[in-house]
């Protein structure tokens, strides 16, 4: 169409500058006609290269912190020109080394990964051979990468503060699932700041389980029918508060409320939460994967974001009688 061989075609497409105006014009008049594309992963893989993409394995694509972070990731690529393929394993622990899998055949040049299985051994190989791995929220087992987490211990710490400054000593933490790393890391939080507070057993008024234990909504709704209720509830994921609000209903004006993870309308109910940036955790993520690209020596990174308590109401409710 344009009336040129296909070595100039190549050229142009190429942005080889040593080309004629009229001529380049021609071609990219014929290109727009035919909605011609640049099929670029061939032309990589032709020269025995890898990708300009990043794989990002979530864990529940239906969560909208992962929507969130995955935006930071893709923000912060798309400063260097690269692009980012997403994969979600459900926070399925046995789904993880298939997803994974399936991202490192599309070549991709890093892994970024929420772990969610016991032993991430298996990319080890892949990591020397030089893919950058990085583990978001929480680190990996039994591999050396680098990871970006949340300051989860200093932050449940800091709204049991908050709660015991108003006068609370009956505070009750609510997660599910128990074993993640996030979880346990704010539950020790949650007890440190107890325990400096004197108060030495917070079991009456803990409620950690499993996925197929008792939902965040019926563990609050069993605290609340003790003899001896909690005055105030922390929560350790946005999904628990949802359980926990749902289940409080109008008695959230008796008791004392904080969330981890801030979310959509929390501020318009007047919701406490400890928060963070969870676009920052994206960008930092795949900020620490392309300096590995172009470094990969030196030992792994390990970086915190910070949290903060956002006072909204609920979190200053002071004990009842």
């Amino acid at each position: 169409m344009a009336g040129v061989s296909a070595k100039t075609v190549s050229r142009v497409v190429g942005g080889d500058a040593n080309v004629a105006p009229a001529t380049r014009e021609r071609v990219m008049e014929a290109a727009r006609r035919l909605r011609f594309r640049p099929n670029t992963l061939a032309r990589s893989l032709r020269h025995g290269g890898r990708t300009n993409t990043v794989a990002f394995v979530i864990g529940d694509l239906t969560n909208p912190f992962y929507i969130q972070v995955a935006a930071g990731v893709e923000r912060e690529l798309a400063t260097r020109g690269m692009t980012m393929l997403l994969a979600a394993t459900e926070d399925e622990a046995d789904s993880e080394a298939r997803v994974v899998e399936t991202m490192l055949r599309q070549q991709v040049r890093a892994l970024l990964i929420t772990p969610i299985a016991p032993d991430q051994s298996y990319l080890e190989g892949e990591r020397q051979l030089g893919t950058a791995v990085v583990c978001l929220d929480r680190p990996a087992h039994n591999l050396l990468a680098d990871s970006v987490v949340l300051a989860n211990r200093s932050g449940t710490a800091e709204a049991v503060r908050g709660l015991l400054a108003v006068g609370h000593r009956r505070i009750a933490f609510v997660t599910r699932p128990a074993d993640l790393y996030t979880h346990a890391e704010r539950h020790a939080g949650y007890r440190e700041a107890l325990l400096a507070a004197g108060i030495t057993d917070p079991s009456p008024w803990e409620r950690l389980s499993d996925l197929d234990g008792p939902s965040p909504e019926e563990a609050v709704r069993d605290l609340m029918s003790m003899a001896e209720p909690p005055t105030a509830i922390i929560t350790g994921n946005n999904r628990a508060s949802a359980g926990a609000l749902r289940a409080l209903g109008r008695r959230l004006e008796e008791v004392a409320f904080i969330g981890f993870d801030d979310f959509d309308l929390a501020d318009a109910f007047g919701i406490s939460v400890v928060a963070y940036d969870p676009t920052e955790l994206g960008r930092r993520a795949a900020r620490l994967a392309l300096d590995r690209l172009a470094d990969p020596t030196g030992p792994p990174h390990h970086i915190e974001i910070p949290t903060r308590v956002i006072h909204r109401g609920t979190g200053e409710v002071p004990p009842r009688g």
